[in-house]
């Protein structure tokens, strides 16, 4: 058990910067640190937040921006790709005279996202270890649960926490600082549920300029794509009560101002008539005016006449379906949860609604093990033809799914030791049916088409 120097705890709780050759902020905020946050601060914790990735330029229409990067240098295995590498998020300056300005913390809790984003984890880890050298560490999010071991021999952490939710993770730091033993705080200890608390919301309102917030409906996702790590993340799949979530819409359009709410959800248009549904008639019912936003994308099959007037009328901006390919084979393959004649129907439907071609964004996987560069040219054309607008998706060779097996096979690159080979701008899975210039190819023949 750790020490704890104070009657109630002090917890750092960080967001690192993206280490990338590209990176866009649509909508980007860490949804899973932020209620961890919450629930510490409510049952009397001291926090302090900081989000490595809060400082953006260029903000557009709906609140996506782009991301202020500092070149830096190539880790060793991308010394060869001829393409700038950057950090993305705040000057490495207003990090340290952030830290500079506080106390030695009873704890600090580094989150992660993508597995091959783990540089700029371990540089934020290497930083503060500087500044607060008693304090233990614990490492949590995605990378340190798919890439658990790599994380634990290459991290100077104290714990890498390969939970699967944000009560897990409240509950071991309650244990490592022993606070559950002490008296009592605020309104009394408050025992977790088996979910979220309905009514504590992530906290936002440690940002100092917030314009956009994200939402999360569900956990988990009823389907099993083989691509997909969401069956590892997160086990089941469970939904918040509709009218909470617009309790939770309502709350930060009133009393934040906030134009702009992207759902983080997996699986948001699954039975549309107990979930979805019920929350866009609560909200226009209500009256809730606001942008919402896809960019995870929904599902097709869900798409009938009244689900497209909802999303239309009911203020979705940003529309993304997930395709993924036109080739029914690899279709049914990869999970089956789509199939052309579904597709050519929504399209449909959000087109009557009232959607145009160009709004509807549909994402196409290239790069997947196997795939042949005509089953992408395929899909692009097919997409076309049905009035949509194609956006390239390169696939991600993600550890615990059904479909790395395949990629490991296919891949040139080790990518079961080395997480930086997961980075899908590299194109991992290349071979002689589908090679980094048909990539470059593929992409240069959207752009032109714009």
């Amino acid at each position: 058990m750790f020490h704890v120097k104070h009657s109630t705890p002090h917890v750092i709780l960080i967001n690192p910067w993206i280490t990338d050759f590209a990176a866009y902020n649509l909508w980007i905020k860490p949804l899973g640190l932020l209620y961890i946050t919450s629930l510490l601060r409510d049952n009397g914790f001291r926090v302090t937040l900081i989000d490595c990735l809060d400082f953006t330029i260029k903000t557009k229409r709906y609140g996506d921006k782009k991301f202020f990067k500092t070149k830096i240098e190539k880790p060793l295995p991308f010394k060869s790709i001829p393409r700038n590498y950057s950090q993305y998020g705040i000057p490495e300056e207003i990090l340290l005279k952030r830290l500079s300005f506080l106390e030695e913390p009873d704890l600090i809790c580094v989150t992660s996202g993508m597995t091959y984003w783990y540089p700029g984890v371990m540089k934020v880890i290497e930083i503060t270890r500087k500044f607060f050298k008693k304090a233990p560490i614990i490492l949590g999010g995605i990378y340190a649960t798919l890439c658990y071991e790599h994380a634990k021999k290459h991290s100077d952490v104290d714990i890498v926490f390969k939970g699967r939710g944000e009560l897990e993770a409240v509950k071991l730091i309650l244990k490592l600082t022993n606070f559950e033993l002490r008296t009592p705080v605020r309104n009394g200890f408050k025992p977790f549920p088996t979910e979220l608390r309905t009514d504590l919301y992530p906290a936002f309102d440690l940002y100092s300029q917030l314009d956009h917030v994200c939402i999360a409906t569900s956990r988990g996702c009823p389907f099993q794509c083989t691509y997909c790590a969401s069956p590892f993340l997160t086990k089941g799949f469970s939904r918040r009560d509709p009218f909470k979530v617009v309790e939770e819409i309502e709350y930060w359009t009133t009393q934040y101002h906030i134009n702009n709410i992207a759902f983080h959800d997996d699986a948001l248009l699954i039975e549309p008539s107990k979930h979805f549904i019920p929350i866009m008639k609560e909200v226009m019912k209500r009256g809730i005016n606001c942008h919402f936003h896809t960019p995870n994308a929904i599902h097709i099959k869900e798409i009938d006449e009244e689900v497209a007037d909802l999303l239309f009328h009911g203020g979705f901006k940003t529309i993304r379906l997930g395709l993924e390919t036109s080739n029914e084979t690899t279709q049914i393959e990869t999970g089956g949860k789509v199939d052309n004649q579904k597709f050519r129907e929504a399209i449909k439907h959000l087109k009557r609604a009232g959607y145009s071609s160009e709004e509807i964004g549909v994402y196409i996987m290239i790069g997947l093990p196997g795939q042949r560069v005509g089953e992408a040219e395929e899909s692009i054309a097919f997409v076309k033809e049905t009035g949509a607008k194609p956006m390239l998706v390169e696939y991600s060779p993600i550890p615990h799914t059904p479909l790395f097996e395949k990629a490991k096979k296919m891949s040139q690159f080790d990518i079961e030791k080395e997480p930086l080979y997961h980075n899908n701008t590299i194109i991992p899975c290349q071979w002689d049916g589908f090679t980094l210039e048909d990539y470059k190819r593929l992409k240069e023949n959207l752009r032109g088409n714009k």
